[in-house]
């Protein structure tokens, strides 16, 4: 007898009393981490369970996770592990837990309003998307999007520059407020630990294209992030743009994370295009021969995967 094929991921319908479990990743930052779970416990559907991961215990925020209200567990690693290693570890507990749903969040940011887990569980079920995410709105402006969007030729800032648009298809903004189907972490995984921070988005949006799952934004929710614009720096009039962190430890890894995920299958076709772009970054905008030879060095060890930690 021939087995049945397994149904596409995103067209199941789960089951009632289907599992919603939370996924914060924080480190050092008690007081934020409140407000984000604030924010998670007022939803007016309610989380079955929240997943903190805490990679700062030496100033834990177990207090923070236990005076929530919330039904939760505290995860403290010794070892920080990341936004990539934490929110793995969040998401394989949030699995094993039973999580039929996987919601990320981060301690630095929250859902806009009461309504928002509910409104993505919608959209996932309507459009039968494997993933949902929110629109990232600053957190200073709600209506201004933390990071620029572009649709085709045309940069779009703001919230309201999607009215009557009810899905972006294809388009979401890793980790912040994204909603993943357990079924969807089958198939692309969870994000890998090696990256550390930077580019882990990237990577988990690359598998889910590479996979042909069915993902999107759904632009009637919102997750509220500081602005995120600062790092990149307008380049050939405002066409285009480079990205350059004012940190030398967030340069390292978005450079060399950057690296890693343009020799990747999907991704490949970027490096011409980066090259150029950051070579008339480094060389006409910023006349800076040092860090054009420094980005080339970092990318460089991505695509040979030598992923040290700095």
């Amino acid at each position: 007898m021939t087995a049945a094929a397994p149904a596409p991921v995103g067209t199941d319908v789960p089951a009632a009393g289907e599992r919603v479990v939370a996924v914060v990743v924080t480190r050092h930052r008690r007081e934020l981490l409140a407000q984000s779970l604030a924010a998670l416990a007022s939803q007016t559907r309610p989380l079955d369970h929240v997943v903190v991961v805490d990679n700062g215990p030496d100033q834990s925020a177990a207090d923070v996770v236990a005076a929530s209200g919330l039904p939760a567990t505290h995860l403290p690693s010794a070892r920080n592990l990341g936004g990539a290693g934490g929110f793995a570890y969040g998401m394989l507990h949030a699995l094993a837990l039973g999580a039929d749903w996987v919601w990320c969040a981060d301690d630095d940011g929250r859902p806009a309003d009461a309504g928002v887990l509910a409104t993505l569980l919608d959209a996932a079920r309507r459009h039968g998307l494997a993933e949902v995410s929110p629109l990232v709105t600053d957190m200073a402006d709600p209506d201004r999007l933390a990071f620029p969007l572009r649709r085709g030729l045309r940069w779009r800032r703001r919230r309201s520059d999607f009215a009557g648009v009810d899905l972006l298809p294809r388009y979401a903004s890793l980790f912040n407020g994204a909603l993943f189907r357990a079924g969807t972490l089958d198939v692309v995984g969870v994000p890998d630990y090696r990256l550390f921070f930077r580019g882990d988005e990237t990577e988990i949006h690359r598998r889910m294209l590479r996979a042909g799952l069915a993902f999107g934004t759904c632009t009637r929710a919102a997750y509220l992030h500081p602005e995120g614009t600062t790092e990149f720096a307008p380049i050939l009039g405002g066409r285009l743009s480079a990205q350059y962190p004012a940190d030398d430890a967030k340069r390292y890894y978005t450079y060399r994370n950057r690296g890693y995920l343009m020799s990747q299958p999907g991704m490949r076709w970027l490096r011409p295009l980066e090259t150029v772009r950051f070579g008339w970054f480094f060389l006409v905008s910023r006349r800076d021969p040092v860090g054009w030879r420094e980005w080339r060095r970092l990318t460089r060890a991505g695509r040979q995967e030598r992923l040290t930690r700095r």
